[in-house]
């Protein structure tokens, strides 16, 4: 069995000298793949044009995409069979490439490639962080760690756009590229510090069925780009590429997720439904609110981020809180909580589309919204790794990253359909795409309860 830093030092704070170097790494490391994710959206249309590449644009997007999610499963399959510490290492050396060969890109399809590559990288390291929190930390400090985690996307939420244009305006669209393998290398030696003292697993062989999940992760990830594409397109082709993509991941996603994952079965099938539930709710609400503050209430592009910066602050808020709270009796209640305050936020944000509804309302709204994200996002990565038997944790992490990301990408391209459906969008589709985000959220609070597992042995 993995000995870890957990079991024979007992740690109370995650910046202990046993622990400090680690937690440091990893919530920069989070940080990087953070800003990188949101930096990129701006940096993207000027790379399009100094590229001649606005036919690959959309590729650019869903290439990463469909790469991370294959992935995710490659790193969950390894960290089972080996322990973090490769993944972790493979996925930052990727990472890194990707940025580099993205950065000195003469050509949009390099750039495409080096994008995927990027993507791959991201999916590997995502995993494996969630793995060293299972192997180094005690239980009593994971909330904790997680709730580090939201937070290290705060700052890139905030300046990551702006950092990103400042740098294509005065330096060149390569440095928003070129600038991040800078920091990422020290970062990981930080990990890397706090891995040494664990106990190297031993060595086995890819468990059962890997090649399998191997292949439903490649059709899935194809599926999952040909999603985001056909979101962006119009009329009948968009229909047929939306309809395609939604079969190809209707018949892949359930065999890469847990059993009993179709009909939310108690313990850790829920816990993968309740965060893909969560993540489609917030990003159908997140990707309406500026459209439609600044089409129907006149908001300029600067007032409209704003709110959305309102929505991140109280993530932040929210993980803070549900890292300090007493543990609960219930492994259901911060769940529950967390998506009550989701669906009562979206739904406050969806009353700000009549117009004498004071804008402020819906503010108020999604800063709701936000801290629901906050109480629930950290305490589930908890309960996947409370849920996950040593060997399965790497499995099971890779599962919950994976519903988060195809729940929202469907619910995103179904939102992009409903907006495109007339002339142009109006306070119907906005109502209509708010209402979804809703439903999303009530489903999820009403099966918060199923996260606790049935009695009896596992």
């Amino acid at each position: 069995m993995t000995a870890t830093v957990a079991a024979a030092h007992p740690a109370a704070r995650l910046y202990d000298p046993r622990l400090r170097a680690m937690t440091v790494g990893s919530v920069a490391l989070v940080s990087l793949l953070a800003f990188e994710a949101l930096a990129v959206g701006t940096a993207m249309p000027t790379v399009a044009r100094a590229l001649d590449g606005l036919a690959l644009y959309a590729l650019a997007f869903g290439g990463p995409f469909a790469a991370g999610v294959l992935a995710m499963v490659l790193s969950g399959i390894w960290c089972d069979a080996r322990g973090p510490r490769a993944p972790m290492w493979g996925g930052v050396a990727l990472f890194v490439a990707g940025l580099l060969l993205a950065g000195s890109a003469g050509a949009m399809g390099v750039l495409v490639v080096g994008r995927a590559v990027q993507g791959f990288g991201s999916g590997l390291l995502s995993v494996a962080l969630y793995v060293v929190v299972g192997h180094a930390y005690p239980e009593e400090l994971r909330r904790k760690v997680f709730a580090a985690f939201a937070a290290a996307w705060v700052v890139p939420s905030l300046v990551g756009p702006a950092v990103a244009g400042l740098i294509v305006e005065h330096v060149g669209w390569r440095w928003v590229f070129l600038a991040v393998p800078v920091v990422a290398v020290p970062a990981v030696l930080l990990v890397e510090s706090g891995l040494r003292t664990l106990e190297a697993p031993a060595a086995s062989r890819a468990p059962a069925g890997a090649v399998a999940r191997v292949g439903w992760a490649a059709g899935a990830g194809v599926s999952a780009a040909l999603l985001h594409h056909g979101g962006q397109q119009r009329g009948p082709l968009a229909v047929l590429l939306v309809v395609a993509a939604l079969a190809g991941l209707g018949w892949c996603a359930p065999r890469l997720l847990p059993p009993g994952f179709l009909r939310a079965g108690r313990g850790l099938p829920t816990v993968v439904v309740l965060r893909g539930l969560a993540a489609a709710a917030f990003a159908g609400a997140e990707v309406v609110i500026p459209l439609m503050l600044s089409r129907e209430r006149g908001f300029s592009p600067t007032a409209a981020g704003l709110v959305l910066t309102v929505g991140a602050l109280a993530w932040s808020v929210g993980s803070w809180l549900q890292g300090r709270l007493p543990t609960p009796r219930s492994s259901a209640t911060l769940p529950r909580i967390g998506l009550v305050c989701i669906t009562a936020g979206t739904a406050t944000v969806a009353l700000a589309v009549a117009p004498a509804v004071p804008v402020a309302v819906g503010v108020v709204g999604w800063a709701l919204a936000g801290t629901g994200m906050g109480m629930l996002y950290p305490s589930l990565s908890v309960l996947t790794l409370e849920l996950s038997a040593p060997g399965e944790q790497g499995r099971n992490s890779s599962s919950l990253q994976l519903g988060d990301s195809l729940f929202a990408a469907t619910v995103l391209a179904l939102t992009g359909a409903v907006l495109a459906a007339g002339a142009a969008p109006g306070p119907a589709s906005y109502a209509g795409t708010l209402a979804v985000a809703v439903g999303c959220a009530l489903l999820g609070a009403l099966l918060a309860g199923r996260v606790v597992p049935a009695p009896g042995p596992r």
